[in-house]
């Protein structure tokens, strides 16, 4: 077991743990249960086992794609997080990257608020020379501080950019001024909003083919619209569909995914519907790979 880690379920289809005979550049699931920075909607913190469950719904063959979900994949267990305190648990998350890495293994994290991929971006930019983060959200979180903290849900992508990442922005239809102002500050941040999907996917998909460095995709599951996922921390209407996903993530496969998040998942409701869109979303991604 990795330090700071413990089991309370496994995502369906995950191999069984033998750290001795780990299948070095597999995808291995960690659960970050955290929403202390949470502004709206709680409940964040139970995603990652709602997800868990909800994952068992699915068939081993992909119809949409018509694929086999038959690549080795891990489940390690949940994040020992730390209640009410954003920092310490990004660093924990960090670490517990950090191990992964170590065996070999590319993260995928279940969340839980966004605040988590603070932990695993940092981890995985210090691992490679260059990094660009696709970011699905309604949001941009690129404040410098929210209410006053810099560990947040609402800063997570600026804390990413100060690592020194690149991002690529898909699906944002809410922001503030400041957060505006800065985009148009910067060189790389690239966005795409909402009605560039629904109107030009072939535009966005093709600009993802031209990005040259390893990615990490981070979704928000809010990216969604509320129809489709209404449990998440701040629901946003206008939002993408499912198909539209699974062209997004289609497009990414061909390119060197580093590692992923699907965060927050706010519900404590099994079989809720943000809980399995969620759980097909991770499928569909360890289908294609």
């Amino acid at each position: 077991m990795l330090l700071n880690t413990y089991e309370p379920w496994k995502f369906a289809f995950s191999a069984e743990t033998d750290f001795d005979n780990i299948e070095k550049d597999s995808y291995g699931i960690i659960g970050v249960p955290f929403d202390s920075t949470t502004s709206y909607h709680s409940g964040s913190r139970l995603g990652p086992i709602v997800v868990r469950e909800a994952s068992y719904g699915f068939e081993n063959y992909n119809i949409n794609f018509k694929t086999s979900l038959d690549c080795i994949f891990y489940d390690f267990g949940d994040v020992n997080v730390v209640p009410g305190n954003c920092e310490a648990t990004c660093n924990i998350v960090e670490d517990t990257v950090n191990e992964l890495f170590d065996l070999g293994i590319k993260p995928i994290t279940i969340g839980g608020e966004h605040s988590a991929s603070i932990g695993v971006i940092k981890a995985l930019s210090e691992k490679y020379e260059k990094l660009t983060v696709v970011h699905l959200d309604a949001h941009r979180d690129l404040a410098f501080d929210f209410i006053g903290e810099k560990y947040s849900h609402a800063t997570v992508m600026r804390r990413a950019h100060e690592f020194g990442v690149d991002l690529v922005q898909i699906g944002i239809r809410s922001s503030s001024i400041e957060e505006e102002d800065f985009v148009k500050s910067t060189y790389n941040i690239q966005t795409f909003k909402n009605k560039d999907v629904h109107r030009h996917m072939d535009a966005v998909e093709y600009y993802l083919t031209t990005v040259d460095t390893p990615i990490y995709l981070s979704i928000d599951m809010d990216v969604l619209d509320p129809a489709i996922a209404p449990s998440v921390g701040n629901p946003t209407p206008g939002g993408l569909f499912i198909s539209e996903i699974e062209d997004l993530i289609r497009s990414l496969s061909f390119k060197n995914v580093v590692g992923m998040d699907v965060v927050e998942t706010a519900t404590d409701r099994l079989g809720e519907n943000t809980a399995v869109t969620a759980a097909k979303i991770i499928y569909d991604f360890l289908s294609l790979i």
